[in-house]
């Protein structure tokens, strides 16, 4: 069965309960590995020790009101079929004669990203380094590269699904373990310090770090375009099956719409949780010390804030725990970048995307591809931090992009049996309102 090709073969009833919706949950959940690597350990810790904790409401913000637009683009890929560079090839404006303004934008945008990827395969390389030193981090770096290279070359949808699930289990318990021992630690929490951290304040020295994080934190706008592939993969399409424009189809589409929105949500809450978990555990440790991390000092800095809660012995739990949570996200990037890129060359007609040897052809070939360039620009800008910090900024860029694409589907792309409720639609404007507002709000007191 090709997921991507939605057919009479392909159709599934969906279920009908919550205990059976939750067994076809997994697309969230990928996009959670991916998320925490850069938004959680390296950017949103890094924004709590540059500002302590006047930005937590920033953080919180950022990771719940995305969720509106997935949901919106999770739903149009549902009813369409449509992966993520056909739907944006389909809106109105400048075209060429093989694709249109937003595809050439995203793959311009989509090479930017690459310097996240590579501070985030160097902070991978520094954490074995430090492990053992009688390798050096450049050579770690191409083998981080190979490693995360072979292991997406090789696994499918599901081998992804459950090895992103392993690892987010792991993480979650290891950042909450280390924020209840915070509380024995002279960095110990106070509502006061939460609560001052729900002001809504964002000051200018911490604004380029504040937009980076605002960026990354929750699903970004990449994050966004690579659910589309995992809903996809996962069958919520092909379950549905061709739009025929029939009552059973809207019922079998509806049905796993809700699915959908499940499984969004409790990936959001899982999230939302570690995310603000990290951010604490860097203004309370990090910002109080008056320590960045940077440089390849990035992962010492931010071992300080287990050694400081757990005691020196901490410091190998922790190398284990962020090498896990970096490599998770290397690797549940990697598996989407791979079919993004795939995808950004069938919009171009530089291959068949929807033939299937064709595409898996095509993803193999970027799974060795990319990693090794991660490593590449890694080695030859030794910047980690500021490598995942611009990362960061060009996916709030990509995040309007994807909230325009969102409201043009809505308003001129959905059928009216699929029309969303009154209190959807506010959700959604909230939603789009809010993150264009923090973005302009962020450029306008840069600049002024």
């Amino acid at each position: 069965m090709d997921p991507y090709l939605p057919s009479i073969e392909t159709i599934k009833k969906p279920p009908h309960n919550f205990r059976g919706r939750l067994k076809h949950l997994g697309p969230s959940l990928i996009l959670s590995a991916a998320i925490v690597g850069s938004g959680e350990l390296i950017a949103t810790t890094s924004l709590g020790a540059k500002a302590g904790f006047v930005t937590f409401w920033l953080i919180i913000l950022g990771c719940i009101i995305k969720v509106m637009v997935q949901l919106a683009f999770g739903k149009h890929t549902l009813l369409t079929g449509e992966t993520a560079m056909q739907a944006l090839n389909s809106l109105p404006g400048i075209r060429t004669k093989r694709a249109n303004w937003a595809v050439w934008s995203m793959a311009f945008m989509m090479l930017l990203k690459l310097l996240q990827m590579g501070g985030i395969i160097g902070g991978v390389a520094i954490i074995l380094n430090l492990t053992f030193p009688f390798i050096s981090i450049p050579i770690w770096a191409f083998i981080t590269a190979f490693a995360v290279a072979l292991l997406v070359s090789l696994g499918y949808y599901k081998f992804i699904e459950k090895f992103s699930l392993y690892m987010i289990a792991f993480f979650t318990l290891f950042t909450f373990t280390t924020l209840y021992f915070l509380n024995f630690t002279p960095y110990q929490l106070h509502w006061q310090d939460i609560a001052s951290g729900l002001q809504f304040q964002l000051p200018k020295a911490s604004l380029a770090f504040a937009f980076g994080a605002f960026g990354i934190t929750g699903v970004g706008g990449d994050e966004i375009l690579h659910y589309n592939y995992w809903c996809l993969e996962k069958g919520y399409a092909a379950f549905s099956g061709p739009n025929d424009g029939s009552a059973e189809w809207n019922a079998r589409a509806k049905g796993w719409i809700k699915v959908m929105y499940l499984d969004a949500i409790i990936a959001m809450i899982i999230y939302t949780s570690v995310t603000a978990a990290f951010y604490l555990l860097g203004a309370a440790v990090l910002h109080s010390q008056g320590q960045i991390p940077e440089g390849y000092g990035m992962i010492e800095t931010l071992s300080t804030i287990y050694t400081d809660t757990l005691g020196p012995e901490a410091k190998l739990f922790f190398m284990a725990g962020s090498f896990v949570v970096l490599f998770s996200t290397l690797f549940a990037s990697l598996a989407a970048w791979t079919r993004q890129y795939a995808d950004i060359f069938g919009q171009l007609q530089f291959i068949d995307f929807f033939n299937i040897q064709s595409r898996q052809k095509t993803i193999k070939t970027f799974a060795w591809l990319l990693p090794m360039s991660w490593a590449i620009l890694f080695i030859f800008l030794k910047l980690p931090m500021a490598m995942v910090m611009i990362g960061g900024i060009v996916g709030s860029v990509i995040l309007f992009y994807v909230v325009a694409a969102v409201l043009y589907f809505r308003y001129f792309r959905t059928q009216a049996e699929f029309k969303p409720k009154i209190w959807n639609d506010f959700a959604l404007w909230i939603s789009s309102l809010s993150i264009i507002f923090i973005g302009l709000y962020g450029i306008i007191k840069y600049f002024y």
